[in-house]
């Protein structure tokens, strides 16, 4: 590959990995694949010579974990707060709805569609907003575990690039 396509590559790379992080934190961008992706254009831009399949293997299933954690927090969170399966449903809805209305109903949606679902089941408010906080709760431990292995995965890249 000549050294304009592999400056070019290299710049598609940056982007999408910095977007792909972003999206760890943004709703509305599916941040892992979009993380990979940006990584996979990295080992690309090298012909893969220091990043291979196997290491883009493990990228890939680090990528798919972030889904796994996410969906489990939330779930954890509800249910240890004494939240039903409404209140994660409402959760979920809350949360497209809160898209629409910036940072405030990124942080609020969810917690509203909880609330809202508890209390169609006619629960007290009090029972309803522990299932919101749960999902809250729940919500802020899937956006951890998501940042964290999104890192993991830069950190394997970039020590199997140059370190390894």
């Amino acid at each position: 590959m000549n050294q304009d396509m592999s400056i070019l590559i290299w710049g598609l790379s940056a982007v999408l990995t910095v977007t792909g992080l972003a999206g760890m934190f943004l709703p509305i961008l599916p941040g892992a694949p979009i993380l990979f992706l940006g990584l996979l254009f990295g080992a690309w831009a090298e012909d893969f010579h220091y990043v291979g399949l196997w290491t883009l293997l493990v990228l890939a299933i680090m990528a798919g974990l972030t889904y796994l954690v996410e969906f489990a927090a939330s779930v954890l969170g509800v249910k240890k707060y004494g939240g039903s399966t409404r209140a994660m449903a409402g959760a979920a809805a809350g949360g497209v709805v809160g898209l629409f209305f910036g940072i405030p109903g990124i942080l609020l949606g969810p917690f509203i569609g909880a609330v809202v679902g508890e209390l169609s089941l006619q629960r007290t408010m009090n029972e309803a907003s522990r299932a919101g906080f749960g999902t809250v709760v729940g919500l802020a431990l899937g956006l951890a575990g998501k940042l964290a292995i999104g890192i993991a995965m830069v950190g394997l890249f970039v020590v199997m690039r140059f370190v390894a």
